[in-house]
């Protein structure tokens, strides 16, 4: 039994010790010498794709940092705009190694984080920072040109007398894709109302550029001494902006599902309705087992064919004047969701 003892004893003596010594080897390290960033060299340039979104982007490599204590070191890689000092570090990723590999959807979001616009080449500083314990050593700087991509469709606001004239929180309208202005999106209006363009941080206020009516009330944007756009009626609108045009349109809906799996058939709407808190059109009915792409069902807006959704693909996805949607039978509630513009989703439940 003493013999246990005293085994015991000497296990916390000698962990006891382990640990001292390496408080220890933190406190006595000190930076000694330098070291310095291997790979990749000043001036590269990359062209990041989402396509390619897993695939290695760039492998950096360094030297080992020197300190006077032997002992394990951290790494970490810090981004900046060029320019800036690091005066706003970004972490571009950890490591007790001496190199590290983004992925181009991880560069892609440290170098936006960090402040570059998305499809135009911009400069980054790169530099490792070496860490024992409070002790801190830096390698030298380079600096890579990057162009960074988005996935996210530029919106624009839409403030008015249906919300507040509130432009941080309006609904929204999307473009077609980056670098274009045709924007399209279903809001709840009741009155006047203007488009807002975000500022370079995203944020929507007024004092940013905004479009409304150029007076003569036929859908004709102005930039500048320009009114506020058509007053409408309360109610459900799909509406569209061309900033670059000049131009929008607002019509407005009302939706239903209509095919041979819902109540109606195809000769007859069976209407949805509006829940403003959700913003979702919803119904709960009675279908029928049908098969798309021949049966099935489809939402439509003011009973007529002339603005439809489908789900091409079968994902969830609504596309406009798409597939007939299989329908399950059974009493079910059918969800339409139009209120995030351009990503337009429905649910059978």
């Amino acid at each position: 039994m003493k013999n246990t003892f005293k085994i015991i004893i000497a296990a916390i003596v000698f962990a006891t010790l382990g640990s001292c010594s390496d408080e220890q080897n933190y406190q006595l390290a000190q930076a000694k010498g330098s070291f310095s960033i291997l790979t990749p060299q000043t001036g590269a340039s990359t062209v990041l794709t989402p396509a390619l979104a897993t695939n290695p982007a760039i492998t950096m490599t360094w030297s080992a940092a020197d300190f006077t204590t032997p002992t394990q070191v951290d790494y970490t890689v810090e981004i900046a705009v060029t320019g800036t000092s690091f005066a706003a570090i970004t972490p571009a990723g950890t490591t007790t190694a001496t190199n590290l590999t983004w992925s181009v959807a991880d560069l892609n979001g440290a170098v936006l984080s960090a402040g570059l616009r998305p499809f135009t080449q911009g400069s980054i500083d790169i530099r490792v920072k070496a860490a024992v314990g409070s002790v801190v050593q830096y390698s030298n700087t380079i600096n890579v040109l990057i162009t960074p991509y988005t996935t996210a469709l530029p919106t624009i606001a839409v403030p008015g007398n249906h919300q507040g004239w509130t432009p941080g929180t309006a609904a929204k309208l999307a473009s077609a894709g980056y670098g274009q202005t045709n924007y399209e999106g279903y809001v709840w209006l009741d009155g006047g109302f203007k488009f807002v363009a975000p500022d370079n941080a995203g944020n929507f206020n007024w004092g940013n550029d905004d479009w409304g009516d150029d007076g003569t009330f036929t859908n004709k944007l102005r930039l500048t001494n320009e009114v506020n756009c058509n007053a409408v009626p309360a109610g459900y609108y799909r509406l569209k902006a061309n900033t670059t045009a000049l131009t929008y349109s607002q019509e407005r809906t009302t939706w239903a599902i209509i095919g041979n799996g819902t109540p109606g058939g195809w000769g007859t709407d069976t209407p949805m309705t509006y829940n403003p808190t959700t913003r979702k059109w919803t119904v709960t009915v009675t279908l029928s087992a049908q098969s798309a792409p021949n049966d099935g069902m489809k939402f439509r807006a003011n009973g007529a064919w002339t603005l439809n959704y489908g789900d091409t693909g079968a994902d969830g996805s609504l596309d406009e004047g798409g597939t007939n949607i299989s329908t399950p039978a059974g009493t079910k509630t059918i969800t339409l969701d139009l209120s995030n513009p351009r990503v337009y989703t429905y649910t059978i439940q």
